[in-house]
């Protein structure tokens, strides 16, 4: 398999456009791909340092450029190089333009301006991470939404996910021998969202976890009947409450927020019909 040069630039975070290239790159399996990554490219003089690197390490050149003169630096000379130039926002920012009748601001990180979204967003934050593993739970019904699961099944990061999106998210572990506190069951603003796995998934996740703490591998936290047992504890008082149920098995971080948040747009919509394991 020949070795990909794959440059990213932006005259912004260039966030947007490492969000691109790794949901393109997703699709081709053992990809040999370098990432030259070049943010906040907003001058001629750093443009001319990046073409350098670019003749040096020649390959396929992504960007989001809004002015004029440094894309057309950029595509002129990778023109002359005979290496392809694409304009990742190019075709969406054109449609917008001819469907809403005005033409886009050249304005770069517009999108990152700090508006009433940003803001929330760091509120959701500092909540999601003052009320992780159970903490804050006289909060809770200030939060957007509420994750429980048995230890190990993606809690942490997926609330972290979730706040980055602007959810106030708040997380309890569920374990047998202590029970949530009573505040769980009586939430009424909160969705609240059971997380559950395979048990053989959730063994060798506690396994990974026990080794990377240099603890003995074989406890009770990881015994096969008492994981078990976990899991049809948390899965039967999810349903005893009627909570949406996601199982997380085969899904990743983003995957697993994202259907939180379906479960949150069906709740808010009357129309929608919600609960259930996903």
């Amino acid at each position: 398999m020949s070795r990909l040069h794959l440059h990213l630039l932006s005259d912004s975070t260039g966030e947007t456009l490492e969000m691109i290239a790794k949901a393109a790159l997703a699709q081709f399996d053992d990809a040999d791909v370098i990432r030259h990554f070049w943010p906040m490219v907003r001058s001629q003089q750093h443009l001319d340092r990046i073409l350098a690197d670019i003749a040096a390490n020649p390959g396929l050149v992504l960007f989001t450029l809004v002015n004029a003169e440094t894309r057309f630096r950029l595509e002129e000379r990778c023109r002359a190089l005979g290496l392809p130039t694409i304009a990742a926002l190019d075709a969406v920012t054109a449609a917008l333009e001819d469907k809403l009748g005005q033409q886009a601001k050249a304005r770069p990180g517009r999108q990152h301006l700090m508006d009433d979204a940003y803001f929330a967003r760091v509120e959701a934050i500092q909540f999601t991470i003052a009320h992780d593993d159970g903490v804050g739970w006289e909060n809770w019904e200030q939060a957007d939404i509420v994750l429980a699961g048995v230890s190990r099944t993606s809690k942490t990061p997926t609330a972290i996910y979730l706040a980055n999106r602007g959810y106030k998210t708040a997380n309890i572990p569920i374990v047998v021998e202590s029970p949530p506190p009573a505040a769980l069951f009586g939430l009424r603003q909160p969705l609240v969202v059971g997380l559950t796995t395979a048990p053989e998934r959730l063994i060798q996740v506690r396994r990974n976890r026990l080794l990377s703490l240099n603890q003995a591998p074989e406890t009770a936290y990881v015994d096969q009947d008492k994981v078990e047992s976990e899991v049809k504890y948390a899965r039967r008082m999810f349903a005893d409450n009627g909570w949406p149920v996601i199982d997380v098995t085969r899904r990743s971080i983003e995957e697993t927020a994202a259907a939180v948040i379906n479960l949150l747009n069906e709740r808010q919509d009357p129309g929608e019909q919600g609960g259930g394991a996903i």
